[in-house]
């Protein structure tokens, strides 16, 4: 390790120049002289390099932003050693005043207490005193505590001379109290501050910074007992010393004297062990050449306390309903800096409860780095990733009716459908059926691209084995990369996402105007009503939050972001076991709000008007607006997405004058017409869902208007009354085997735009059966390709292809 060169060298430099001037007419001379030099160099570097590479190991500690050791593990040979650091004032005046008076005087040896210490061995007719200075201990602690003889001692002291030319004396004063023993298995000052006063060495007393100081003189001195007397009487004279020298004041020394000494040690903190092991192996894979021990994270304390007790309470709460795990995560949304990492529970008890941990082998598991199903959580980025590309705008209504995608026939969260919702509530409740139509429509690869450029590496297969389930948790993610995300998401929304070189792309795939309204419906959106409970407290504290429950009930999440902080939270079973008590709303969610109060209120971020164009919308389907929609509003949308979709549901409609009946002018012309002969039709401008949507569309939203039939001489085969909903064209259908064995059927389904109409089935010719109200139909064609025709009561037909497979193949 370089360090200043300290005085010591630089008058050996000086040293040398004269001799060389005084040697310039005698070579031979100035060669040895020369030679001795380049000698003492070497060894001036080699001798101390040479001590300090068999220095015992080293604990591993990690410490939060502001000092605090919130993580340790004991070190390779058992003991508690900490690397070396500097060393406070206090501590530093305690040890020279007991241990060498003259450290700064001195060039490693100190001659008057070499000669004091030998009268005084000669005296006694034994070794009573070594005269060791701080540096000749320092080299002795470094190899292990050799048996003491005059030849080791001579060797210390010719090592120590070599470290005071080689050091400064504040490096020294590391090394030694690095080394230095206190009792036990507790070696080193920061090691022993922790495990006597739960506390760094910078915020010692001088009491309990003396009472370290006269510790590894005779470290037994720390049991209690006879030895406490001992013990609190070198204490008191090193501080009476201290006093008497000016180092501290008679106030503090009377203070001093009150303090009581060390009782039992203090287990040494692990908040943060699951991090520590994360940071070791982060450091592992990086193949660096120096291996550190010693880790200064961003981590806060409070946060992390706060955390822990949070989690593990809740944990605690959750464990009665089996469900055993739980982290949390919380991060700096601008900087992506660590403020707490809480990866697991039961390794800590919660304050006040007196249960005891609950350590089992999967609270070891690092839950923030594990992969577990995503459930909901990669919605919102589909959504951003449609207004970027103009396929969606914010509110554009999107398809919501039972839906069957070749053999995928996926479900809302609730067995409800509204047959067309906004797409930003569709979003914020979370809704299922939009999303596969969505991801269908985007298309898997390219959305499998948009997250990985969102950071997310868990995603590795290809997009035809993920499928369409890919939205709704087929995929492996982890609470770190979708924190990061999140909070990516809010950087792009606040205009933090810088470009690339080149300045055309960016770095995370979405623009700010699409983050910023991703982030307000997540934040403002329409929740389901499990989830209305925590709506009130998100908007107080304008937090933009998404919940996610996997399949099977394995996984719960719940990540909420704002400008400043970004909080995520995963429950669940590490072993992946579910249960039907583990949903997102009643786990993920509390505990994430939970943790939001501890932290300090945070702004909710500004419109980006520059990142956002105002365009005229249909008021009732949200698309863009066409002449025939009669109500219109303004919207935001990117401002560089390319031109939506024109509303395709608000049609001009002729109808009779009295509005019973649609009907053409030839319908209203001739004898057919009876009443209505010779008159004109009512032309309006409608807003007209098909078939399919509207039998769901109509049943949550009563205003809706329903087309009425067309007047009963219409001819016309383009009435659009009739829609076929499975199978769709060219679908490859798999018919599978009940449980019992018996053999399973195909369920095809249609919609009626009056629920009156009678719909008429047919395959390959061959007559089926008639549905009315509810048009579903129960089949089991033969393996092959088949034809299925529907027609209804007022003579709509629709033909659809198809292919039965072959289980067998």
């Amino acid at each position: 390790m370089i360090r200043t060169i300290p005085w010591q060298c630089r008058h050996i430099r000086a040293l040398a120049q004269l001799c060389l001037q005084a040697c310039r007419k005698r070579p031979r001379l100035m060669l040895a002289l020369a030679s001795s030099l380049l000698a003492l160099t070497v060894a001036t570097f080699a001798v101390p390099a040479a001590v300090e590479s068999g220095a015992a190991p080293s604990s591993y500690a990690l410490y939060a932003s502001d000092g605090t050791l919130l993580g340790a593990q004991v070190a390779s040979d058992g003991q508690w050693r900490f690397a070396a650091a500097p060393v406070p004032q206090r501590f530093a005046d305690a040890v020279i005043a007991f241990e060498d008076k003259r450290f700064y005087w001195h060039l490693g040896v100190d001659p008057l207490s070499i000669a004091r210490a030998l009268r005084q061995n000669n005296a006694s007719g034994s070794i009573v005193s070594g005269g060791s200075t701080i540096t000749m201990q320092t080299v002795r602690l470094l190899e292990h505590y050799p048996r003491r003889t005059y030849i080791q001692k001579l060797h210390e002291a010719v090592c120590a001379v070599f470290f005071e030319l080689r050091y400064t004396k504040r490096h020294i004063l590391e090394l030694y109290a690095a080394h230095a023993p206190f009792g036990g298995n507790v070696v080193g000052l920061e090691a022993a501050s922790w495990r006597y006063f739960a506390r760094p060495p910078t915020a010692l007393s001088w009491a309990e910074a003396a009472t370290l100081a006269v510790l590894p003189n005779q470290p037994s001195l720390v049991y209690p007992g006879a030895n406490s007397e001992i013990l609190l009487s070198k204490r008191n004279g090193l501080l009476a010393r201290l006093a008497s020298s000016g180092k501290m004041s008679d106030a503090d020394y009377e203070r001093a004297l009150l303090e009581p000494l060390p009782a039992k040690p203090y287990p040494l903190p692990q908040l943060s062990r699951h991090y520590l092991e994360y940071l070791k192996k982060a450091q592992a894979s990086s193949h660096g050449r120096h291996k550190q021990t010693t880790f200064h994270t961003t981590l806060n304390t409070a946060m992390q306390q706060n955390a822990v007790r949070s989690l593990e309470q809740w944990s605690l709460n959750f464990s009665r309903k089996g469900i055993h795990n739980a982290a949390a995560l919380i991060l700096n949304t601008r900087s992506l800096d660590v403020l707490a990492y809480v990866a697991n529970t039961g390794g800590t008890a919660p304050a006040g409860t007196g249960d005891a941990p609950r350590n089992t082998t999967t609270n070891a598991v690092d839950m923030i780095q594990a992969r577990r199903s995503s459930g909901s959580l990669l919605k919102p980025f589909l959504y951003a990733a449609m207004l970027d590309s103009g396929e969606l705008l914010p509110d554009q209504l999107v398809i919501d009716i039972p839906t069957r995608i070749g053999n995928y026939s996926p479900g809302n969260n609730v067995p409800k459908y509204a047959g067309a919702i906004p797409a930003s509530e569709a979003l914020s409740r979370s809704l299922n059926i939009p999303a596969i139509r969505e991801l269908r429509q985007y298309g898997i690869a390219a959305f499998l691209d948009v997250l990985k450029k969102c950071g997310f590496t868990t995603l590795n297969r290809s997009s035809d084995e993920y499928g369409l389930p890919l939205i709704l948790g087929g995929g492996e993610v982890t609470l770190w990369e979708s924190a990061r995300a999140y909070a990516r998401l809010m950087q792009t929304a606040l205009g933090d996402n810088p470009l690339t070189a080149t300045g055309t792309q960016r770095l995370f795939p979405f623009s700010q105007g699409s983050a910023y309204l991703t982030l307000s419906t997540l934040a403002e959106g329409v929740r389901p009503e499990d989830e209305a409970i925590w709506q009130s407290f998100a908007n107080a504290r304008r937090i933009a939050w998404k919940t996610g429950t996997s399949n099977g009930n394995r996984d719960a999440w719940a990540i909420g972001v704002t400008a400043e902080y970004t909080v995520a939270v995963w429950i669940g079973n590490a072993e992946g076991t579910g249960t039907p008590d583990l949903k997102s709303v009643s786990t993920a969610a509390p505990v994430m709000f939970d943790l939001y109060k501890a932290l300090p209120r945070s702004s909710w971020l500004p419109e980006p008007t520059a990142a956002l164009s105002r365009v005229t919308v249909c008021s009732r389907s949200g698309y863009l607006a066409g002449v025939n929609c009669t109500e219109t509003r303004q919207a935001n949308r990117p401002v560089h997405a390319p031109v939506s979709t024109v509303c395709p549901y608000c049609h001009k409609v002729s109808l009779t004058p009295n509005g019973r009946y649609q009907a053409t002018a030839d319908d209203l012309t001739g004898t057919q017409a009876g009443s209505y002969d010779g008159t004109m039709p009512l032309i309006e401008n409608r807003f007209v869902l098909p078939p399919a949507i509207e039998y769901w569309y109509k049943r949550a939203n009563l205003s809706y208007r329903s087309l009425p039939d067309f007047v009963p001489w219409h001819k016309s085969a383009e009435k659009q009354d009739l829609s076929l909903i499975f199978p769709e064209e060219g679908a490859h259908v798999v018919i599978p085997t009940e449980i019992d064995g018996s053999a399973g059927s195909m369920v095809m389904q249609a919609a009626t735009r009056n629920d009156n109409t009678l719909v008429y089935w047919d395959i390959d010719g061959t007559y089926l059966g008639c549905t009315e109200r509810l048009h579903e139909f129960a089949a089991r064609p033969k393996p092959g390709k088949h034809t299925l025709t529907v027609t209804d009561s007022h003579g709509s037909r629709i033909q659809r292809h198809f292919e039965v497979l072959d289980v067998a193949d």
